[in-house]
């Protein structure tokens, strides 16, 4: 069972019409190895459908509608190609109201 004090990591999707949705992953995701989380991120990035179990639904989202997806915390073991690490934001984006 999830208590307040569990790790977790939150994910947010960014869709195309501009409304975003975020969701709680009870299990922290940086609780693997280097190696094996960077192979599940690569892996699920090619997915087009994310399936999220929730406890009163499961949610299907497909990925050819999301323009980002964001997680928190940092996932620090994510190294190598196409990963810049040590960045600083400069400017939020612009947000639709």
């Amino acid at each position: 069972m999830h208590s307040p004090s569990t790790p977790t990591t939150q994910i947010t999707f960014h869709y195309l019409n501009g409304q975003t949705e975020s969701f709680n992953l009870l299990e922290a995701i940086e609780d693997q190895t280097q190696q094996g989380l960077q192979l599940e991120v690569r892996h699920l990035l090619q997915r087009d459908w994310w399936i999220l179990n929730l406890p009163e639904q499961t949610v299907m989202i497909n990925i050819a509608n999301v323009t980002k997806v964001e997680v928190k915390p940092t996932l620090t073991q994510l190294q190598g190609e196409g990963i810049f690490s040590d960045v600083e934001r400069v400017t939020a984006l612009n947000r639709p109201r």
